[in-house]
């Protein structure tokens, strides 16, 4: 309790719930067309690859317009970026609500839907902007638990959709999507971690190779984790032949095991480090993809799904324990290149299960190639990580305390080839 109190008193609270509110609407919003999954490809009569393609076009879409918003914040401040990014939501689920009839109409909607997939690092940025480096990462695993929008998306779209028709779900979100925009005009203030800098400085982690290594763990961490959530609907109602509000439900005991796990994902970074955390996650979501070759019974399914994104969720929390230490300056503009990339993965998961079902009849294929995937980006981590604990981060992927650490130096002036100067 006395280490809660210490958290709270640390930062600004208001603002952090704010962030909270405003990201887990968002990605509620983001994924509507997923957990709509069943009654729009009963309506239009979509194959398994058609299926793949509908729910990743709103994650794509929404991976595109990440960085933008990123780097806008950093020009207008995160509260007012997120203002304006939330107006436009409302919009573009009005244009839903009026004009969405046909399956061309539901492949443009799911770009609009993209917008609310932006809403990523600017809301973590200003949850955590409030807090000192030692609580950051806890204080992200909190704003990020708002990916549990996966879980009130699919827990309420299916039962709408089914007494008012799937379209008017966008009307419903549409009214529903003003609470977090009077919390965040009220309650959110503009953390004062502000540095201004050149867009060339804002864009100079896109070329570095932390900011791809990053890339690569998070499009693991948080693509399966977006992948699997905006499929899961389809998947249980062609798997086992649910009905699609029982869909939805199993759908919501999985997402929302990875939304509370992504607060204790930031916890155990910030006392074990990043990368410690982080190897145990990758370890557990492989052993979890590869149990699928069973063709396990639809208890073992969820069971393994639980795992999964117990483990994706806390891996999201760990990565962006290390973003604000490796980025301490720019952790918006970061976040947001790393988010991004992350999502644009969200895309091969369900794409790879919508391929391997219409081609073999199975999706253990699917689940294969990708744990293959995860495989690859583990030993990646583990041979650059050795570079990281040397120079920006502490044994594991701690917060160096040293006033002489990068943070303290700027380490966003610091490319990757002055590192082995600074270890020297």
């Amino acid at each position: 309790m006395a280490s809660l109190r210490s958290f709270l008193r640390s930062g600004h609270p208001p603002t952090l719930f704010s962030a909270f509110l405003y990201f887990d609407f968002s990605f509620a919003v983001w994924v509507l067309n997923g957990a709509m999954g069943p009654f729009i490809s009963d309506q239009f009569h979509l194959t398994p690859a058609q299926i793949g393609l509908m729910v990743s076009v709103p994650t794509l879409a929404g991976a595109l317009m990440r960085f933008p918003l990123g780097v806008l914040s950093q020009y207008i401040g995160r509260k007012n970026a997120a203002i304006v990014e939330m107006s436009t939501i409302v919009l573009a689920l009005a244009y839903g609500f009026f004009f969405v009839r046909t399956f061309r109409d539901v492949l443009a909607m799911g770009v609009l839907l993209g917008i609310a997939g932006a809403s990523f690092g600017v809301a973590l940025s200003l949850g955590s902007g409030w807090f000192p480096k030692e609580h950051k990462g806890l204080a992200m695993g909190i704003a990020g638990a708002g990916n549990s929008g996966t879980a009130l998306a699919a827990l309420f779209a299916p039962r709408l959709a089914q007494h008012f028709g799937w379209h008017t779900v966008y009307g419903f979100a549409a009214i529903v999507m003003l609470l977090p925009l009077v919390v965040m005009i009220v309650f959110a203030k503009e953390p004062p971690d502000i540095e201004h800098q050149t867009l060339r400085q804002h864009l100079s982690c896109l070329w570095e190779k932390d900011g791809w290594a990053f890339n690569m763990i998070y499009i693991i961490t948080f693509g399966a984790f977006l992948g699997l959530a905006t499929f899961l609907p389809s998947f249980y109602y062609s798997q086992f032949h649910v009905s699609k509000i029982q869909a939805g439900s199993l759908t919501v005991l999985a997402t929302l095991t990875g939304s509370l796990t992504r607060v204790l994902g930031g916890y155990l970074a910030d006392r074990f480090g990043g990368i410690s955390t982080l190897t145990g996650v990758f370890l557990m979501v492989i052993v979890g993809l590869l149990g699928f070759l069973a063709t396990p019974s639809i208890t073992a399914t969820t069971l393994l799904f639980m795992l999964c994104f117990a483990a994706l969720g806390a891996g999201n929390g760990a990565t962006f324990q290390l973003v604000p230490l490796r980025w301490p300056l720019t952790t918006a503009v970061a976040g947001g290149m790393i988010g991004e990339i992350g999502a644009l993965g969200g895309g091969i998961l369900p794409n790879l299960l919508g391929q391997a079902k219409q081609h073999t009849g199975a999706y253990a294929s699917g689940f294969v190639m990708y744990a293959v995937l995860a495989f690859s980006v583990f030993i990646m981590m583990h041979i650059v990580s050795r570079r990281w604990t040397k120079t920006w981060a502490g044994v594991g992927g701690r917060a160096l305390q040293s006033p002489a650490s990068f943070g303290a130096i700027g380490l966003d002036a610091v490319s990757d080839d002055t590192i082995p100067a600074l270890e020297a």
